[in-house]
């Protein structure tokens, strides 16, 4: 009779260890660097210490530094997320916060950043994705309601303004 072996797979993410060592100043200024180039939220800036081999103590040293001379600020990346995300990818509300989630962005900030959307904007560019997504879908109206419905969540949009800019294309 055979046996059954299960395994057990943990998600644990294995940070490489460089070949090259560095010390605190050195590891600050690339981090310094690192948050100059762009906006970057704690997190982000946590995981590429570690994937430098910085060891605990020294990466929450670094964050503190980094933190209290304002390289790093959440409710700023929350705000320049947002931005980018809903006016260059064209991301809806929910997906936007699904993203800041996974970067470990309080609520707080979340609700900060959302500040940066102007409704009548957002609900303009609902409208053109969904009459561009329409023009291009084939099928009877039934089809493409449903198929326009689909690619309007997977960008993240509300289900409530979804319907409502579907009702007025289905009447057209």
């Amino acid at each position: 009779m055979p046996f059954e072996f299960k395994i057990l797979v943990l998600n644990i993410r294995i940070y490489p260890m460089h070949k090259k060592s560095y010390t605190i100043s050195e590891a600050r200024l690339k981090a310094e660097h690192y948050c100059i180039y762009q906006d970057r939220c704690q997190y982000e800036l946590e995981v590429k210490l570690k994937e430098m081999g910085m060891i605990p103590l020294a990466v929450d040293e670094i964050l503190i530094d980094l933190i209290q001379n304002d390289f790093v600020n959440e409710e700023r990346f929350a705000r320049s997320y947002t931005r980018g995300k809903y006016r260059i990818m064209k991301w809806g509300r929910i997906k936007i916060k699904q993203g800041l989630k996974a970067k470990r962005i309080s609520d707080y900030c979340i609700k900060k950043g959302w500040e940066e959307i102007d409704l009548d904007e957002y609900f303009t560019i609902l409208e053109q994705l969904a009459q561009s997504k329409w023009a291009v879908t084939k099928g009877s109206n039934y089809e493409k309601y449903g198929k326009v419905k689909r690619f309007l969540w997977s960008r993240g949009f509300e289900t409530d303004l979804i319907s409502e800019v579907l009702s007025v294309l289905v009447e057209n």
